[in-house]
Parts: C-alpha cells; structure tokens; sequence
C-alpha cells in the first residue's frame, strides 16, 4: 500500500499522511462494495502478496496459459 500512497502523493502534490487517508479511504470503500474474496485478494495485493495467480500469464484467470493462449496451440 506504500507504494500506492506514494504514487498519489506524488501525482497530487497531497503530503503522504494526506494521500494515505485517501487511499484507505477509497480502499474501505471498495472493499465495502467488492466480493468478499475479490475484497480478500486486494488485501493480499496491497500487503505485497501479488496476485496469487489471478490473472497472471499463465495462472487461473491469465490470459497467457502458455505459448498458445486460452485455446492451445495454433
């Protein structure tokens, strides 16, 4: 979450403590509205965890799964 609170800092010129009440504050907002497991993976991405696979090349969701897509080889 550092970094994202840093890259609203920056991008708005709002100091850090500023920028992070705003980041926590759309994050519990979309946390609220969100899925509970779509809510939980946000915290897991936030805290660093990366996506656990979701949406990776290659992982569940990734629209890489290997040299020839979703469909295999060409």
């Amino acid at each position: 979450m550092d970094e994202l609170v840093k890259l609203v800092s920056e991008k708005t010129g709002l100091s850090e403590q500023m920028a992070r009440t705003a980041v926590e504050t759309v994050l519990g907002f979309l946390k609220d509205k969100l899925p509970g497991p779509i809510a939980a993976q946000m915290d897991s991405v936030l805290s660093g965890g990366g996506l656990g696979g979701l949406g990776e090349s290659g992982g569940p969701g990734g629209l890489g799964q290997g040299p020839g897509g979703p469909l295999g080889d060409p």
